[in-house]
């Protein structure tokens, strides 16, 4: 597959939560396993929780009668703006999907990976492609796309947070123009969450 046969659209198209949900934690599982997981029970959260308005998503397959893509979705990207983000669920929800103790623990766990976006600033929440689709493009697509709605959206720049563990994913974003400006070392999350540093990096963009 070229990223010719593959189509970017906003949102989540109808019917694609649990498969939002599967990419989501086969990327960040690992991350947010101690808070969402069981596995089944993870992916069973988010995709309950999803803001399809907060969401791009990659496209790939056949063509429907319009013309456009009818295959599945084998990327995703999430962002924050305007106090949401793609995946949702207060603290309320946490505690009536784990229950009212265990899921306070995992609110508490939550908490230790929110990150607020700054006046003018849109954060990335991740980018999760198909493991059978990498290197080929997708998530550069992807970050192009949630670019452009920085744009429109009248945003001074894009952030992100990539743990240190991942420098496949440092490199994609330092690719498309992100320049780390902060690196924040947690060895003592390594064992809870699973990463043992976090770097910060942004992309500035231009208001049309």
């Amino acid at each position: 597959m070229t990223t010719e046969s593959v189509e970017v659209r906003r949102g989540l198209p109808e019917g694609a939560a649990a498969r939002v949900a599967e990419l989501y934690w086969e990327a960040f599982g690992g991350k947010l396993g101690l808070a969402l997981g069981p596995p089944e029970a993870g992916r069973r959260f988010i995709a309950g929780h999803l803001h399809a308005d907060r969401a791009v998503t990659a496209l790939s397959g056949g063509e429907d009668r319009e013309g456009g893509s009818d295959g599945r979705v084998v990327g995703v990207a999430g962002y924050q703006l305007a106090g949401r983000g793609l995946i949702g669920g207060d603290a309320a929800a946490v505690r009536a999907a784990y229950g009212p103790v265990r899921g306070l623990y995992r609110v508490f766990l939550l908490a230790l990976l929110e990150r607020t976006p700054a006046r003018g600033e849109l954060v990335m929440d991740g980018i999760a492609v198909d493991p059978a689709e990498r290197s080929r493009g997708i998530g550069g697509l992807l970050l192009r796309e949630v670019e452009a709605i920085a744009v429109e959206q009248r945003c001074r720049r894009i952030r992100l947070d990539v743990v240190a563990e991942n420098p496949r994913a440092r490199e994609l974003y330092e690719r498309h123009g992100f320049r780390a400006v902060q690196v924040r070392r947690t060895p003592w999350l390594r064992d809870l969450l699973g990463f043992g540093g976090v770097t910060t990096m942004h992309k500035e963009v231009a208001a049309r």
